[in-house]
């Protein structure tokens, strides 16, 4: 039985304000996929970029160094290829392009076929008032849910 490997972005959802979510493959290599399978990689302050021909790259994405890897082991911050249709391809660059909105990654995981993808989301930042807003809903969310707790019938 293998545990299922989900690696999250917490802070893009207080960061940035999401407009549209898509699946992209990784191409990683051997030892990449490895360190992946073991939780060892953090998606937190990576972000998505086009390069010159239109391929989409995660950049600042760290897998660590597979332990049992040899001197042919990964880069940890190498950037890496998302695979993606043309036509969500395009999508995207346009939007970036012409809108100004960023591509974020929201979470790394393994499917069932065992193959990485990451979920990532084209995404508005958000301005210093509307996390402020985002903070005080959780706070208040919070409270309500220990002011039900506290009166819930035996």
């Amino acid at each position: 039985m293998q545990k299922t490997i989900q690696i999250k972005n917490k802070k893009a959802r207080f960061e940035y304000e999401l407009l549209e979510e898509f699946t992209a493959g990784i191409v990683l290599t051997g030892t990449e996929i490895k360190s992946i399978r073991n939780s060892k990689a953090s998606i937190a302050e990576s972000f998505c970029e086009f390069n010159n021909q239109g391929e989409l790259f995660t950049i600042n994405m760290h897998i660590e160094e597979y332990a049992y890897g040899t001197r042919f082991n990964h880069l940890p911050k190498a950037q890496r290829k998302l695979l993606l249709n043309k036509k969500e391809l395009k999508k995207l660059h346009r939007e970036v392009q012409n809108t100004g909105l960023t591509i974020v990654p929201l979470r790394l995981y393994i499917n069932e076929k065992g193959f990485a993808k990451l979920r990532i989301a084209l995404a508005k930042g958000k301005k210093l008032y509307d996390k402020r807003e985002t903070m005080k809903d959780r706070d208040n969310k919070r409270d309500l849910d220990r002011i039900k707790k506290s009166f819930k019938p035996s």
